[in-house]
């Protein structure tokens, strides 16, 4: 099936539901496989994205306790959790959602584009490889689940910062499936799960100016029903949430979009996670999904 072809499908025949039409569409939870890296060796060193100051000081012993806050929300939802052995001196490895996508029994181990977080790409391809992966590696750039969201039976895919365009075909490839190539232009929001969230599998909710005229476009071709965020809430990167079906977990500071997600039927969960904001990543950067 071609990109195409799924545009072709999913295309609305009317215009953008109503949000009473939307609140109506009865939402349920699936369990979910996660792995998670303790933030260990979390802080900030270098700058490599808008949210970065080293000039800041990080509290770890803070960010570790938030990120335990997230862990046992999972938890607590009934959620599958693995955790991946942090290594010292990648900072940056709590951010496990860069490490690499897992779908369809294949696996595709990021490519970095900064050289302080090469390392990362091991350490996960490791932690797949125990996990019974043969991990894929691609010729160009790509940031995992950081860039490539599974909605459904296809993949987003963002491009303009971080990955590579050129490594979408590579990706789709690997796990096969039909990709969707979007264009981020902010770089506040430089990697595609900072500015769109998957909510079901066939809703997401997303910042528009986050994105190019292009990919607003194909945006609302295939979500008619997709959930707008103003930018009080995109700016505290409160569309970096992780979503069961029903619960969303977001971060706490997006008090806007958990009122958006209430009247669309979801169950908002707010964690703070604003210590590791301080690295450009909140609640789903932590969360790297394991897809069955």
């Amino acid at each position: 099936m071609s990109i195409s072809d799924v545009a072709t499908e999913r295309a609305p025949v009317s215009q953008t539901a109503p949000v009473s039409d939307v609140a109506k569409t009865p939402r349920k939870a699936s369990p979910r496989h996660y792995a998670m890296t303790p933030p260990t060796f979390f802080t900030v060193e270098y700058a490599i994205n808008p949210w970065m100051d080293t000039s800041k000081p990080v509290d770890t012993h803070l960010a570790m306790n938030q990120w335990e806050s997230l862990r046992q929300t999972y938890k607590e939802l009934g959620h599958t959790v693995e955790l991946v052995e942090p290594v010292e001196g990648l900072p940056d490895m709590v951010y496990a959602a860069n490490g690499g996508l897992i779908v369809n029994g294949k696996a595709v181990v990021a490519k970095f584009a900064y050289p302080q977080r090469a390392g990362e790409s091991a350490a996960y391809a490791a932690w797949m490889a125990r996990h019974g992966y043969e991990p894929v590696e691609t010729h160009y750039v790509n940031e995992g689940q950081g860039d490539l969201l599974v909605v459904g039976s296809i993949v987003l895919a963002g491009y303009g910062f971080r990955t590579d365009r050129r490594a979408h075909d590579e990706i789709a490839a690997a796990v096969g499936m039909p990709l969707v190539s979007l264009e981020l232009i902010d770089p506040r929001f430089y990697h595609l799960d900072t500015a769109l969230a998957v909510l079901d599998d066939t809703t997401v909710a997303y910042y528009p100016p986050a994105f190019s005229d292009e990919s607003r476009s194909r945006l609302l071709e295939l979500f008619p029903d997709a959930i707008e965020v103003a930018a009080a809430d995109a700016d505290v990167l409160g569309l970096n949430a992780v979503s069961d079906g029903l619960h969303v977990v977001h971060p706490a500071a997006a008090t806007g979009f958990a009122d958006q997600l209430a009247d669309a039927g979801f169950e908002p969960i707010g964690v703070d996670l604003s210590e590791l904001l301080k690295g450009g990543g909140s609640i789903k950067c932590c969360t790297l999904e394991v897809y069955s």
